[in-house]
């Protein structure tokens, strides 16, 4: 969908110097109404005006670019979070049963709820957290012990839940 608009963007431009051609802008005419380091929310609402009012030749593509890819960094950062907290908080919920409390069963709630968003609002991104268990379950791991005064040693090394277990609402896994 991006490659689509960046291409029809690209069609309704005249040559300008960044494609190899001469700017159709006049020298005293600025490229953005508002900076994009200067004012960055003026900016976000400069570029979006200029889209919806299909004003593709005074859009500021390189940083509409480089925002759009930040934007799908930030969705996989969300969820890379998300899961983190959550193995932290199903491990202290398995290894020390005696301290379980409503907090941490809502925190578990929680966080199963926002990821379940995230990734339903992002189908593409539905195998992801797979892709990642073993790298966020170290880290993970060692905010356990952090937050539980547990030796790091007694966690498992590997995840002792499955990708699904963790997301599943109805899981809470016993000592």
């Amino acid at each position: 969908m991006v490659l689509k608009l960046i291409d029809a963007v690209a069609a309704e431009l005249e040559p300008d110097s960044r494609f190899g051609g001469a700017s159709s802008r006049s020298k005293s005419e600025p490229a953005m109404q508002a900076g994009y380091d200067t004012d960055f929310y003026a900016w976000t609402q400069d570029q979006a005006k200029r889209l919806r009012e299909g004003d593709f030749r005074r859009l500021d593509i390189d940083n509409l670019v480089d925002e759009i890819e930040t934007l799908g960094r930030s969705v996989k950062r969300e969820i890379e979070s998300r899961l983190n907290v959550l193995i932290v908080h199903l491990l202290k919920w398995r290894f020390q049963a005696e301290r379980r409390s409503r907090s941490w069963k809502a925190t578990i709630a929680e966080q199963r709820k926002r990821l379940a968003r995230e990734l339903n609002d992002n189908p593409s991104l539905r195998s992801y957290p797979a892709t990642l268990l073993a790298e966020e379950y170290h880290s993970a791991r060692l905010n356990a012990s952090g937050e539980t005064d547990l030796p790091e040693d007694t966690f498992p090394t590997s995840c002792p839940f499955t990708v699904e277990q963790i997301l599943d609402p109805d899981f809470f896994p016993e000592a």
